[in-house]
């Protein structure tokens, strides 16, 4: 681990204070403790399960409160998420006399995940929007590796084609990033479960490349980083850090792809060797669009890139034309970030063009279909916000044929819904408009125009269907909420 520490205490006993075991704090504390380290653990949103609290216990992992600090002498490690909701000095503030270090759940994920995999291509994967689908277009373009995957879908294995659910309910937190590598080697190794260790996961895994998703940041282990976008810059950590800030731990990994525009935001400043910019209108990006012809089934993109800097340390130049379901421009602006990460990794333009020709959209995400005579284009995302509803409803153009749904949940996701940004959106639209769930009945009463609430969803796909008309659907949910549909 990290030995920078505030004060010098040399030989004085080294803690590790694991703090917020709700976002996978538990993971980190038994991995270190595993380790030989002495760890304790502050459960700071009370909601640790007899199931872990069992499980810390056997590891020797000790619980403890922040006012036990006092009692300590020497050195401590603080291992936290990006977004705790304490400063630095208000944790110091319990025992001014320890030497402090402070880590991010991220970093410290990358360091006990150090070394691993290094004859794989890993792929990191944050940003604001647009996360998910670029891991799926890169798992159709990496399908013949065999790629691991960490997504908001799940922990997936795919081996020649044939998917692998490993875990279904699981987070994009970092410590996720481990228990996925962990998943899969007990699927390759079932007789090896009881005897961890003795057989190295490396001699008999089945994955020949992996790809994680991760919310706020990265652990640094990528061989490139793929930072999507900062559609909107949202506040974290009891205002204290922010999503850009967050997002910024991207940067750790060896080679960057990020946004022009946002890199030109919040990232210009930032020093590292292997930036490589993508964007639809800036030509000064690195990677940018040449031409695009739209389409609700096959967007065609053609993409000029120049001094990409790759994984090996080439700086390339070319052009790449690409087909795929990229309906709106905010799709088209994924699919540059996940074909300049291929370029970075040297992966042939035959298997980057088929994987996309091959990827058809997320059922339950982003997606179309037809039901009868109605064409439905899904837009389902725990992040929807005002900027996604507004680049959804422009990718249609012409509302005439279309009702419109909006909708969804709350408390999904760190970022919540500006209701009086979107009302104002939604008041401008000039088509049929129906809200739905308990985002839609909050706008509802701050719309001037014409609207309909619907409490269930469903119904919104019934009316369409009756009236043969298509339906645009909006909603700000999880996958597993709205999938059976």
């Amino acid at each position: 681990m990290k030995a920078e520490f505030t004060k010098t205490t040399p030989g004085a006993k080294m803690h590790y204070l694991i703090i917020d075991l709700t976002h996978g704090g538990v993971k980190i504390a038994i991995t270190l403790a595993k380790k030989g380290k002495t760890v304790k653990a502050y459960d700071i949103y009370k909601t640790l399960n007899d199931i872990d609290a069992e499980m810390l216990g056997i590891y020797g992992v000790e619980l403890v409160q922040l006012e036990d600090l006092a009692e300590l002498k020497g050195r401590i490690c603080v291992i936290s998420p990006i977004h705790l909701p304490l400063t630095q000095e208000e944790i110091e503030a319990f025992n001014p006399n320890l030497d402090y270090n402070f880590m991010t759940h991220h970093q410290a994920i990358g360091e006990i995940l150090k070394g691993w995999g290094a004859d794989i291509p890993k792929i990191e994967v944050t940003g604001v929007k647009g996360k998910t689908s670029s891991v799926f277009m890169l798992k159709e373009i990496l399908i013949d590796e065999n790629p691991l995957i960490l997504s908001s879908l799940g922990a997936i294995l795919y081996e020649n084609g044939n998917e692998t659910l490993l875990k279904k309910d699981i987070s994009i937190t970092p410590a996720n990033i481990k228990e996925t590598v962990d998943l899969a080697y007990r699927n390759a190794n079932p007789v090896c479960q009881i005897s961890e260790g003795k057989v190295k996961s490396e001699n008999l895994r089945k994955y020949s490349s992996a790809i994680f998703e991760s919310s706020l940041g990265a652990c640094g282990i990528g061989d490139v980083g793929l930072l999507t976008n900062i559609a909107e810059d949202y506040p974290i950590a009891r205002n204290h850090s922010s999503a850009s800030r967050a997002k910024s731990q991207v940067f750790m990994c060896d080679t960057i792809v990020c946004q022009k525009e946002c890199y030109d935001a919040y990232y210009s400043d930032i020093a590292h060797d292997k930036v490589n910019t993508f964007s639809i209108d800036d030509e000064s990006a690195n990677f940018y669009v040449g031409n695009v012809s739209y389409s609700l089934d096959e967007t065609a993109i053609d993409i000029i890139y120049k001094n990409v800097k790759t994984t090996s340390g080439k700086a390339v130049d070319g052009e790449i034309s690409v087909r795929t379901f990229a309906p709106g421009s905010h799709h088209v602006s994924n699919v540059l970030g996940v074909v300049l990460t291929c370029i970075c990794l040297e992966i042939e333009d035959d298997k980057i063009i088929k994987g996309l020709e091959n990827y058809k959209g997320i059922p339950g995400r982003t997606n179309k279909r037809t039901i009868e005579n109605s064409t439905i284009i899904e837009e389902i995302n725990p992040g929807i916000n005002t900027q996604a509803i507004k680049e959804s409803v422009n990718m249609i153009g012409d509302l005439d044929d279309y009702y419109v749904a909006v909708g969804g949940d709350y408390g999904i996701t760190c970022e919540e819904i500006d209701e009086d940004k979107v009302s104002e959106f939604l008041n401008t639209l000039d088509c049929r408009l129906i809200l739905t769930g308990e985002v839609g009945h909050s706008i509802l009463r701050k719309m001037s125009g014409n609207a309909e609430y619907l409490p269930d969803y469903r119904d919104c796909y019934d009316i369409a269907i009756k009236n043969s008309k298509n339906l645009l659907f909006i909603y700000r949910s999880s996958y597993s909420k709205v999938s059976q549909r």
